[in-house]
């Protein structure tokens, strides 16, 4: 259980150190500046998330132990129908919405590697993905800016 924890934990790293060295020119701090209120809301709310997802998530691991999988967890989300109404939201917005949105609205941004936010979803968590990707479309559109600022004064 200990390794599957690690094993998550390594691939959501990898896929948000991925995210950022693609998309590496947006965090040109000559080009676009300092990460702004906006962003930096972004991500202490998606490090929140992080923390908390990998909190419950422990616990998880150690409460079901050689049960714990993602089919047992995925069976777990629907143990009332309370839950099974915000889990079905989860998992259409997670596995159908959050990637149609995020790689179309991307790719017309000018972001690399968009679908890489989908992934991230998968080893980290939803909100934290989506808040990451929230930040990075606000630093596309300041590295826009400031890209067509600079070309309209030469």
């Amino acid at each position: 259980m200990t390794t599957q924890l690690l094993f998550f934990g390594v691939l959501g790293v990898l896929s948000t150190v991925f995210a950022f060295w693609v998309n590496r020119g947006l965090f040109d701090r000559r080009r676009v500046g300092p990460v702004s209120v906006l962003e930096g809301v972004l991500y202490v709310v998606g490090l929140v998330s992080l923390g908390l997802g990998w909190y419950f998530n422990v616990r998880y691991t150690h409460q079901y132990g050689s049960h714990a999988s993602y089919v047992n967890y995925t069976k777990h989300l629907f143990d009332n129908w309370a839950s099974d109404s915000a889990a079905q939201d989860y998992i259409i917005f997670n596995v159908v919405l959050f990637p149609l949105w995020s790689i179309v609205d991307g790719r017309r941004r000018g972001m690399r590697a968009p679908w890489i936010f989908f992934v991230m979803s998968l080893f980290t968590s939803l909100a934290f993905s989506v808040a990451m990707y929230l930040a990075f479309v606000e630093r596309q559109i300041r590295y826009d800016r400031a890209k067509l600022a600079a070309s309209s004064t030469s």
